[in-house]
């Protein structure tokens, strides 16, 4: 096939985002020629990234359905039934040769459309608990690609490719980075190094944890390569100041911020999860309670039950956090058991091999 054409839709966080933007350039990368065009929702950060990372695409009308009774609600069923029309619409136009679909709001009307005009679709589903809008759709999917054990409550068996989820290819080696990460940061390489990582938005209660405990990690040694996240950034940057404390709003090189990290702080976003068991690093897991279905707990959980993490509650925090980092910080035996333990777990080729699930569809 000369010139294949594939419509990607996913969105609504970098969750969805990343993994989408990562399968459309291997499909370049093996397709040169291909066409490539993306669908989101309007006014989503889908929107910005998507073109900044050199791709077309076209928006939806479409928003997710909130917990609470809104106005937004209410308009829900009148959103999908347009963006189903829109999308038959662009796939009649675009005629694409596969449908592939990471999750967020744009994707379902996507999908659905693409089943009612016979196009082969995969789903490639983050967590270890299913989205909505993935489950939505499933029934009429060819592949479902999956990166936890045990997604048979979810989606039918015989659909199912245990992938793993895709990861940043500079991730594949850090350790010979090390030299440079510590330089870069401007880190002693005689202390320890904490990397703590609350998404791109920023996790205030994990930002919080670690102002109240800045004076506790001098005493300890340790310094702080910090990510505080855009929300957060202009509250804490002033703890710049101290020496053993690096603030960032945002981490440009994650594979240099993953090099010098002997321990890492982080939410479980899928994504992150996934990356982390590339880096093989000790990891505590605080996960975001303010998510749909709890699925960050579920994430960290499905890591934690390997002894591969540690999984702390934000509402354990307050009577925990201080005992349980100081046994880990002192028990190298137990770092290294959960560095291996965790990437064990690792699914470095993900990428490469929902690409070759597509293609079974070519």
């Amino acid at each position: 096939m000369s010139s294949p054409r594939f419509i990607i839709s996913g969105g609504g966080t970098g969750g969805h985002i990343f993994p989408a933007i990562a399968i459309a350039d291997e499909l370049k990368s093996r397709f040169p020629e291909a066409d490539i065009l993306f669908v989101g929702a309007k006014d989503r950060m889908e929107m910005q990234k998507v073109p900044a990372a050199g791709y077309p695409i076209k928006g939806l009308w479409i928003s997710g359905i909130q917990r609470k009774l809104t106005l937004d609600n209410l308009s829900f069923p009148l959103k999908l039934i347009k963006s189903i029309a829109k999308s038959r619409q662009i796939i009649k136009q675009f005629k694409p040769d596969v449908v592939i679909g990471t999750g967020g709001f744009a994707s379902g009307p996507l999908l659905r459309a693409a089943n009612q005009k016979k196009v082969p679709t995969v789903i490639q589903e983050q967590n270890s608990y299913a989205g909505v809008t993935n489950k939505w759709v499933a029934a009429k999917a060819n592949a479902i690609c999956v990166a936890y054990d045990g997604m048979e409550k979810y989606f039918p068996k015989h659909k199912l490719r245990f992938t793993g989820n895709p990861v940043r290819q500079d991730l594949l080696e850090i350790n010979s980075k090390r030299e440079k990460a510590i330089s870069y940061f401007e880190l002693d390489q005689n202390k320890k190094t904490l990397l703590v990582l609350g998404g791109s938005l920023g996790a205030r209660t994990i930002n919080e944890l670690i102002e109240k405990h800045l004076d506790f990690f001098e005493e300890q040694d340790i310094q702080v390569v910090w990510q505080t996240g855009k929300l957060y950034f202009d509250r804490f940057q002033q703890y710049n100041d101290k020496k053993h404390v690096k603030v960032h709003q945002f981490l440009d090189k994650m594979d240099y911020a993953y090099a010098c990290a002997d321990l890492i702080i982080s939410r479980s976003g899928a994504g992150t999860v996934s990356e982390l068991c590339v880096v093989g690093k000790p990891v505590i897991f605080i996960p975001s309670p303010n998510v749909a279905e709890d699925h960050q707990t579920k994430n960290a959980k499905a890591i934690a039950e390997k002894e591969a993490a540690i999984l702390l509650k934000e509402s354990e925090l307050e009577n925990f956090f201080k005992s349980l980092f100081l046994a880990l910080m002192n028990d190298e035996k137990k770092q290294k058991k959960m560095a291996k333990n965790i990437q064990d777990l690792a699914k470095p080729n993900a990428t490469r091999d929902i690409v070759n699930e597509i293609i079974k569809l070519l």
